[in-house]
């Protein structure tokens, strides 16, 4: 251990150091990207259906977007992250939710077996399957084994969980080096690929660099996204699951004992630790950064950079929207809004809007061919049905139920106009409060002879059917309690759409004026429920009046066209990672 004390000095005071400058002032940043040396980006879940692999939610979606991206730039990209061999579908069925396990073979979907690698977990050695899929400019590696199980499996501090995550930074660092790659960067989403910074660290200071200089090295090129609010609602790890997971695969004494002494009572949370070996930080929008409350492990509370999340349009949009974009020099050629974009949004008139909605709904009621609601009915929508849709996670904060509150309010909107309200959203695995509200959403539609033809639950919420929702829909309802979304990307693909957004100003809608869609903003729920009816009333309204339907997407679009931008949230992050 005499070597370990040698080098061994606590990351929180490094700052405080002679040494560390002097680290700072040997060590030669090389941050460039190239094929060999690309942006890496880890991720414990990607949701990117079309290469076979179905995630959980937004971070997937998020992730499957960001390559995407990245590949129409031109970046060399590498995204690495789990194969999980079985996924869980959701089937309603006799008013019961219930799920099938599903396996899935990553050789019907364009992956390349290349080579294993191992880990270790206690005294056993652990081998990984390393499968590749490769693009133009941008690859996708993923870590696998057959127990591996499905994403999320079992409690966030379980032991499945962190064998995951320690198969994903070891395993997916390994992996790199397998194919001959090493990270020009290292984006972390979220703390559970920390373990792919603290392999890196390891390798520098096991293979002879100064640990000071292995500490600025890794901090220097590892980026941190945070993509949640709350540190305290983190679930933490013991020191007894790392001694069987983590620390077997350290071979730096230094390394070892700088973790060990991030411990407090013999428990430490990942957040922690990721802040410390990350000098960048990130947040994924604007509102975000304000309000997310982490702490580093001297008590500091943490800074983000706001880096506002976007999608990949060509994905997300309907074709003939994003040929219309173009044509019109609303959008270049990577999907960047022009220089003049405002200006050319006077092009899109009543009839356009309307025609192309039309196109989208074809599309929709194709999605709902083999898509029965509550009631076992497939349904088919006409050109003239309006239709309000919540389409997003099935968890508290997002307020599913809130439209449900007045029946008879939620009634007299809907009738008059003959309209339609869509609910599709996942419930997780074991969330019994989002379990038992669905029910009782269900239940309050099923005993009210109108709602129960015009109010329509779909099961096994994906991306086929977020699509078609969004090209197909008039409004989009998103009203999240403000300060617990981080961002979302449901309400950016519904103004990209042409749909009108209803919203409380929260996460990346936030990045936007209040004006530039139909707001719910009052100071208690009673207040925003009253405004989100009355909002809803409003957007019919709209939609059936030719002046102020254009009038109506061409603000929102004119506010939120850059912020929903996938090309500009690339750019912000290159900008922040290779400052001029």
């Amino acid at each position: 251990m005499e070597d370990a004390e040698y080098f061994y000095h606590p990351l929180e005071n490094i700052e405080d150091t002679e040494l560390f400058y002097e680290a700072v002032e040997r060590n030669h940043l090389t941050k460039s990207i190239s094929p060999e040396r690309p942006y890496t980006y880890w991720t414990i879940e990607l949701y990117d259906q079309k290469n076979g692999i179905r995630g959980g939610g937004g971070l997937g979606v998020l992730a499957a977007d960001t390559r995407r991206v990245a590949e129409k730039m031109g970046i060399p990209f590498t995204l690495i992250t789990p194969f999980y061999p079985s996924e869980i579908k959701q089937i309603y069925e006799n008013g019961e939710i219930s799920e099938q396990h599903i396996p899935v073979d990553y050789s019907k979907y364009g992956f390349k077996y290349c080579d294993k690698v191992n880990i270790k977990c206690h005294k056993d050695l652990c081998s990984l399957d390393v499968i590749e899929k490769r693009f133009k400019n941008t690859r996708i590696i993923c870590i696998t084994e057959p127990n591996f199980g499905e994403l999320y499996s079992g409690l966030s501090g379980s032991d499945h969980r962190l064998y995951q995550e320690v198969s994903l930074g070891f395993g997916g660092y390994a992996a790199l080096k397998l194919l001959g790659l090493k990270p020009a960067i290292m984006q972390l989403n979220e703390v559970a690929t920390f373990f792919a910074a603290l392999a890196r660290l390891d390798e520098l200071a096991s293979n002879g660099m100064d640990f000071y200089e292995a500490v600025v090295y890794t901090r220097k090129h590892t980026l941190y996204t945070n993509h949640t609010l709350v540190q305290a609602a983190e679930a933490e790890f013991s020191r007894e699951q790392f001694d069987r997971f983590v620390f077997p695969n350290l071979r730096s004494p230094a390394v070892r004992k700088w973790l060990s002494d991030k411990f407090t009572h013999d428990r430490i949370k990942l957040s922690s630790v990721t802040i410390e070996i990350a000098e960048l930080r990130s947040g994924v929008s604007k509102l975000h950064t304000r309000v997310a409350n982490y702490h580093d492990i001297a008590g500091n509370r943490v800074k983000f950079k706001p880096v506002t999340n976007g999608i990949d349009m060509d994905t997300w949009v309907l074709p003939e929207i994003m040929n219309f974009y173009r044509e019109n020099e609303i959008l270049d050629t990577i999907n960047a809004p022009t220089n003049d974009y405002a200006e050319k949004l006077d092009s899109f008139t009543a009839e356009t809007i309307k025609s192309l909605k039309t196109l989208g709904r074809e599309i929709l009621n194709k999605t709902l061919e083999n898509r029965p609601d509550q009631n076992g009915k497939i349904l088919k929508f006409t050109d003239n049905d309006f239709i309000f849709d919540f389409k997003r996670r099935f968890v508290d904060y997002k307020r599913p139920e809130l439209p449900f509150s007045d029946l008879n309010r939620l009634r007299n909107i809907l009738e008059p106009r003959g309209a339609h309200y869509i609910i599709a959203g996942r419930v997780h695995p074991g969330d019994d409060t989002m379990y038992k509200k669905l029910q009782n959403i269900l239940k309050l539609i099923k005993n009210d002879d109108y709602l129960c033809d015009h109010v329509h639950y779909l099961a096994d919420y994906d991306e086929k059917l977020a699509y078609g929702l969004s090209v197909g829909s008039n409004v989009a309802i998103n009203v999240p309690i403000v300060g617990y979304e981080a961002c979302g990307t449901s309400w950016m693909k519904d103004i990209a759409n042409l749909n009108l957004l209803i919203s409380t100003h929260d996460g990346g809608v936030a990045d936007g004026p209040m004006s530039a869609y139909f707001c719910v903003n009052g100071a208690s729920e009673e207040d925003e429920l009253n405004i989100l009816y009355q909002q809803m009333e409003d957007a019919i309204s709209t939609w059936d009046n030719d002046f102020d339907l254009e009038f109506v997407i061409r603000r929102q679009l004119s506010a939120f066209l850059p912020i929903i931008s996938g090309a500009r949230m690339m750019k912000d992050y290159l900008d922040f990672l290779f400052p001029k």
